[in-house]
């Protein structure tokens, strides 16, 4: 559910984009059908996925790094080869990178649907990563070539509108399938799809690519960046367990660190040449939009990674109730989308950054609520979704504009194409990171309402030990009546308290993204562009 709103900039990657042959006015409906559903299906995978995670943690057997580790894959995969796989276009075909990358993404979705245990749909989730690395930025090139900039404005507002609904469906289709068929269906729905894709693709999709991009691939930065950020994931996801003492732990994390700092150096040395030109940061304006976009989409990463276990596990939502849950927020976004724009042009980019963020902050507050057991849906999360929904429908597009704004128009592209990369990469790491604070605090609280309950000793070692699974622990069958069902409000409530924590750091996070703004990005004045 992380990307149940569009990355920023996403049209801003089209609108960069040129056409020196568009194509004709008979394969323009394909065109769009084709890019549309390729969209489509990564949007509705990943939305899913959050949904099914309780059911994927209760049925494999896992534990919440196991199930950090089915998302998590998949981000890091797409958030580091992001750019490479909009480079690789460029380079040797739209076409057919884009069809490539369908074609990686419907193999690897077929082994997710077959796997057995967590591990397998981990190194399944890491190849669809792989996969949507390739097709997401496929299909926005492919839409940039074929579209002169005359009909591209309605090209664009027809497939954000209908990827908006795809956003707004995934969840509860895939919530339905399962509560009624399997979870295992969220991933084999996605072969007749991508079959279709391939096969309009190919009949109906003109090939394109970029003759002035020479030696743009930047395959060094990208193992650089894909390892450094492997390195810190993994160190952070494992150090809920093993604590940050760990050799293990410890080496990953310096491993990463070291990594990072080797990818800055190679993108500094390449200047322009690089996947991403650390020479654009020399805008206070886009330095500011790309930070205010690494919080406040860290913070909603957070949220959504966290509030489908919090619906199904604590408060006995359905999955499919939990799918629709969230179905507000997309609406308020398509719905305001055009809005938030004018608001840019009364406003300037800078006012309802700030604005838009602080009250996002709020709404992600009005999630620490509920407690356990909260009751209808209309008053417990729906005044939080709302809120949130607001401050986010105010705060995209205006992203958008400011990032834009802040480069030379030559720049464009790639400004939009890293600042699509940093909200990816946003969620990445916020997940692990709560993930690490969720299990901490869940552990602490556990553990005193242990203290409280009259457990053998052999019992409450058994259940210290499962702290990592949260609300799934297993009760054991020989405790009965109260002392059971004082344990099971004792789970309810630790979660709960975790959450609570966890949402508190993402509405700081917003503020954090707010003040941002504040500081960095210009008003009503043109932004400053960087000239290299």
């Amino acid at each position: 559910m992380t990307t149940i709103v569009k990355a920023p900039c996403d049209e801003a990657v089209i609108q960069t984009g040129s056409a020196d042959a568009p194509c004709s006015k008979r394969a323009a409906p394909w065109v769009l059908a084709a890019t549309i559903l390729g969209s489509s299906i990564t949007f509705i995978d990943s939305t899913v996925v959050n949904v099914a995670l309780p059911v994927l943690q209760r049925e494999l057997g896992t534990d919440i790094v196991g199930a950090q580790w089915i998302v998590e894959a998949y981000s890091l995969m797409l958030s580091a080869l992001i750019l490479v796989g909009g480079s690789l276009g460029d380079r040797l075909g739209r076409r057919r990178i884009f069809s490539a990358g369908l074609t990686l993404f419907a193999v690897a979705s077929a082994g997710c649907g077959l796997a057995q245990t967590t591990a397998h749909l981990i190194a399944a989730r890491a190849v669809q990563g792989v996969g949507a690395a390739m097709l997401v930025p496929g299909s926005l090139a492919i839409i940039s070539a074929s579209f002169s900039k005359e009909d591209r404005g309605r090209a664009i507002g027809t497939w954000s509108g209908f990827t908006a609904i795809s956003a707004g469906i995934g969840p509860i289709l895939g919530g339905w399938l399962i509560e009624h068929v399997s979870w295992r269906w969220i991933f084999f729905i996605n072969l007749p799809l991508a079959a279709l894709v391939l096969v309009i693709t190919w009949w109906h999709v003109p090939e394109s690519r970029d003759e002035s991009a020479g030696e743009r691939l930047d395959i060094l930065g990208a193992v650089a960046a894909t390892f450094g950020l492997g390195g810190v994931v993994y160190g952070l996801l494992e150090s809920g367990e093993r604590g940050f003492n760990d050799m293990r732990v410890v080496a990953s994390l310096a491993m990463g660190a070291v990594l990072l700092i080797f990818f800055a150096i190679i993108e500094r040395r390449r200047g322009e040449r690089a996947m991403m030109p650390f020479v654009l940061f020399r805008s206070p304006t886009f330095a500011g939009a790309n930070l205010l976009t690494f919080f406040l989409y860290g913070a909603l990463g957070g949220l959504m990674f966290f509030l489908p276990f919090n619906l199904i596990q604590v408060q006995g939502y359905s999955a499919t109730a939990a799918g629709a849950a969230l179905l507000p927020f997309v609406l308020t976004m398509f719905l305001l989308s055009r809005w938030a724009g004018g608001l840019v042009q009364h406003y300037g980019a800078k006012l309802p950054l700030v604005v838009g963020p602080v009250i996002a902050s709020a709404g992600f507050a009005l999630f620490m609520l509920p407690g356990a057991g909260a009751g209808s849906y209309w008053t417990s999360f729906f005044p939080a979704v709302t809120v949130m929904s607001l401050g986010m429908a105010a705060s995209v597009a205006p992203l958008t504009t400011s990032v834009m704004g802040a480069v030379e128009e030559r720049h464009a592209g790639i400004a939009s194409g890293i600042n699509n990369a940093v909200s990816r990469t946003a969620g990445l790491i916020s997940i692990a990171v709560l993930g690490v604070v969720m299990t901490g605090v869940f552990a602490r609280n556990f553990n005193y309402h242990l203290r409280a309950l009259d457990i053998p000793l052999e019992t409450r070692a058994a259940l210290e030990e499962q702290t990592g699974r949260l609300a799934t622990i297993n009760i054991p069958d020989e405790l009965k009546g109260e002392t059971k069902q004082a344990l099971k409000r004792a789970v309810e409530e630790s979660f709960v308290s975790g959450f609570r924590v966890v949402i508190l750091i993402a509405a700081a996070l917003a503020l954090a993204s707010g003040l941002f703004a504040w500081l960095l990005i210009e008003g009503r004045a043109q932004p400053d562009r960087v000239i290299v």
